[in-house]
């Protein structure tokens, strides 16, 4: 995590992470546990699977590894997911049976979306990780929902946006956006600007400067952020790549930000 990204207290904060293995792959499973690190003690991990299925033999070496309990879950009928119940289900159970800070679900699945804001109207964080393909009702249930291409490693989602850019001219076939697609025109994505422009505006000083720590934790709560699913690592590249604001560093090195609309703010913060 960057310094200037908004920090949650850590200690004694438990969390359960439940997996749908039969929607994700297994590869970034290390990445999720390390992140989660960042939020609390995953001390209860779930992973919800037919696990007779060849399907799920490459998830084998990562539950001993990373201490998962996998969750056998038989597909009674076809054509319907079984596993996304019995995760439901578990989760519902652990909301009023353990004392629980958090929950994170990985998954790709809107089917999750109701799960997710039930938890949280309970006064639950629910931390979501997926595929860009996940629909946006998920992901903005969430507390904060991260991109699998971009966990933990932010430079590579930005050198492939580097990369589009410089092939724009030539025809391409690809049938499915790349990720760069995503993250290229900041300034057009209406639910960001609009969190972001809210967090400065809902923290600014009389000057009109805000620091730029409290703008990122206003503009969290008003939608599911997360800098890395835009191709840069922390609110400050984030602001700064939008085009629309200003971002200074006081003498003392710590970042503020302030809306070039706003005519009427100082030149600089008055620290």
């Amino acid at each position: 995590m960057s310094k200037d990204h908004p920090a949650t207290p850590t200690t004694g904060r438990r969390i359960a992470l439940l997996v749908d293995a039969d929607n994700v792959s297994q590869a970034k499973i290390g990445a999720i546990v390390a992140e989660l690190s960042s939020y609390g003690v995953a001390n209860i991990r779930r992973a919800y699977g037919d696990w007779t299925s060849g399907n799920l033999k490459g998830w084998k070496d990562k539950l001993h590894l990373f201490a998962i309990r996998p969750m056998q879950q038989f597909s009674y009928s076809t054509g319907k997911n079984a596993t996304d119940m019995a995760l439901v289900i578990d989760a519902m159970e652990l909301l009023y049976t353990q004392d629980l800070e958090g929950f994170c679900i990985v998954s790709s699945d809107a089917d999750f979306t109701p799960l997710v804001m039930q938890l949280r109207s309970n006064g639950r964080d629910v931390y979501g990780f997926g595929e860009r393909k996940t629909p946006e009702p998920f992901v903005n249930a969430c507390t904060t929902f991260l991109y699998l291409d971009g966990l933990g490693d932010a430079a590579a989602v930005a050198d492939v946006e580097t990369a589009s850019t410089k092939s724009a001219a030539k025809p391409s076939a690809a049938a499915e956006p790349k990720p760069a697609e995503a993250v290229r025109n900041l300034a057009g994505d209406t639910k960001l600007i609009t969190a972001l422009r809210g967090g400065v505006e809902a923290s600014a000083r009389e000057d009109g400067w805000a620091l730029l720590t409290h703008a990122a934790t206003a503009a969290q709560r008003q939608a599911s952020i997360d800098p890395r699913n835009y191709g840069v690592k922390g609110f400050t590249a984030l602001f700064e790549k939008t085009k629309l604001f200003e971002v200074v560093r006081s003498e003392g090195g710590h970042p503020y930000v302030a809306d070039k609309r706003n005519k009427a703010r100082a030149p600089r913060p008055g620290i």
